[in-house]
């Protein structure tokens, strides 16, 4: 089976931080899982490099918004590659291969029926002497009240246009700005109405969050939506007339994932359109803010294209994570930064916490506390502890030999069991609970081990003692499997050490494998870590 796994593009002027990890690792578990299977999979996302704010910031910094966003992607890349994610094409929106995609794409979609042409108010900043993009006037939401951007309300989720704002004001110098009518083209989203309903309605297994919103939005009344704005940095409008408009960011950044998929489709030798067939399955992963651009809006581009394109399967939408008990703020850098923290400690301590803690389907909380218990307790104390008392056992008392042993009976039915569990809760992207289930195990390695105390058997019983370690070996080499979706660095290490591939499938070692000396696959973190990463926040 085709598996397409569009993973949310981050913007490309700022560095990211955990709160952006947390919504974008789930693909990449996922991805690891069916590539285990044998499915054939595309793990797409890349940089959004487009728009004013990052216009804006490289005239402050007397650089080209080319220079911004190419800096930024490149970090970003860089801590991609740190934390273990396994994109199989990781582009950004001012690649050629984006562009042509997309204008070909917008090209195609003038000619249908759902593009129409409008005069519009776009906000103007006399003071700036610019105009606005939506996220730069800021007001008051009218519908929750609340502090509000120009094209959506965080507090409540109402998508907005800046003239529907209470009170506007530029968010550059805090001025008020004027709005200027305007040309532009638009989608009829309220066409649409029928199909995007049917559509929602028939994925009554996503998440909580993107069922209330995508059905909110659509309750709330659809809206056209200008697909071409006044910016200097974008795409090119291929349409005559457009020649000082840009394509609307939020218009050509979700198909990104349709271009790059597309490109990786061409490096493979295959037909791009295969990947679009119902034979296929398609998960979009990202954080709750993104919900309707992946429910409503990009629905709504492929429909209005014409194209037979697979609209979305699985929505894989997360909730906030907060920092210490505060709201993650980049502004008053309130913030651990990915570069930062990718540099200082394990990529699978940090892929643990991420998903055992992290926001699946509800807000949690980062502290450094748990982080480090999280880490000394589960990840050293548990499974490191499992792996490292098993293999140096074999090391001390079968000279580094796996023993010639029987599989414990019930441990035997267990692992075939388990592949199908954990593969069914991975597959409908309940992953905190499909690592649960995994470290469950893990204990139950611990305590089997204890219970058949080998190091009494191995001198009262050898047989008996073989097969414990025996168990133990077997127990270890599935684990390894199970757990290289979420912790693909300590995961291979064992399976390099044990002789096993990451097939989803139950492995046997055999008896009288050799057995490399195993080294630690965590170092134990010292408590003052907590106090230390603390200080560094309080600091900023």
């Amino acid at each position: 089976m085709k598996i397409l796994i569009g993973s949310a593009w981050p913007y490309a002027n700022g560095s990211l931080h955990i709160g952006h990890l947390a919504g974008l690792l789930p693909a990449d578990v996922i991805a690891r899982y069916y590539r285990a299977k044998g499915d054939e999979v595309y793990l797409v996302s890349g940089s959004d490099c487009h728009g004013s704010p990052i216009a804006i910031r490289a005239k402050q910094e007397n650089q080209s918004p080319q220079e911004i966003s190419d800096y930024y992607h490149a970090e970003f890349c860089d801590c991609f590659e740190k934390i273990g994610f396994s994109y199989d094409r990781y582009g950004k929106t001012s690649s050629e291969e984006h562009i042509s995609f997309v204008q070909e794409f917008h090209r195609t979609m003038y000619g249908g029926k759902y593009i129409y042409e409008k005069e519009a108010p776009q906000a103007f900043c006399e003071h700036c002497n610019t105009m606005l993009a939506d996220r730069f006037v800021i007001g008051t939401c009218p519908s929750c009240g609340e502090r509000a951007r120009g094209d959506q309300c965080d507090a409540c989720g109402t998508v907005l246009d800046p003239e529907n704002l209470l009170e506007p004001k530029c968010s550059l110098c805090g001025g008020q700005p004027i709005f200027k009518p305007t040309k532009h083209l638009f989608l009829a989203i309220s066409k649409l109405e029928k199909e995007l309903t049917a559509y929602v309605d028939t994925h009554p297994h996503w998440r909580k969050n993107a069922i209330a919103f995508s059905r909110r939005y659509i309750n709330e009344g659809l809206r056209d939506r200008a697909v071409t704005r006044d910016m200097d940095w974008g795409i090119d409008v291929p349409k005559e007339g457009y020649a000082d408009k840009k394509i609307y960011v939020w218009t050509e950044a979700v198909l990104g994932y349709l271009s790059m998929s597309k490109n990786i489709a061409g490096q493979r030798g295959e037909d791009y359109r295969d990947l679009w067939t119902e034979d296929s399955r398609h998960y979009y992963v990202h954080g709750k803010d993104n919900i309707p651009f992946h429910t409503i809006i990009l629905p709504a581009l492929m429909l209005a294209n014409g194209g037979k394109w697979k609209l979305p399967d699985d929505i894989i939408s997360s909730e906030y994570l907060t920092l210490e008990g505060r709201k993650i703020s980049t502004s008053q850098n309130w913030a651990i930064w990915l570069k930062d923290i990718v540099d200082r400690y394990h990529p699978d301590s940090i892929r643990y916490f991420m998903i055992s803690n992290g926001p699946e389907k509800r807000d949690t909380d980062f502290t450094w506390r748990e982080f480090v218990n999280s880490h000394n307790g589960e990840l050293l104390g548990a499974w490191g502890n499992f792996v490292n008392r098993t293999l140096t056992f074999i090391g001390k008392y079968h000279s580094a030999i796996v023993p010639d042993g029987e599989i414990n009976p019930e441990i035997s039915k267990k692992i075939p069991e388990l592949y199908t569990i954990v593969g069914a809760m991975i597959e409908s992207g309940n992953l905190k609970e499909a690592l649960d289930k995994v470290f469950a195990f893990v204990r139950f390695g611990n305590k089997h081990f204890d219970t058949e105390r080998p190091w009494i058997t191995r001198d009262t019983d050898p047989q008996k003692c073989a097969d414990t370690i025996f168990t133990c070996v077997q127990m270890i080499a599935n684990l390894a499997v199970l757990l290289e979706p979420f912790l693909p660095f300590s995961s291979a290490k064992v399976r390099e050490w044990l002789a096993v591939d990451n097939s989803w499938a139950d492995k046997t070692v055999p008896a009288k494998l050799p057995i490399r000396e195993p080294e630690l696959l965590f170092e134990r973190l010292d408590k003052n870590v907590v106090e230390e990463e603390r200080e560094r926040l309080r600091q900023v």
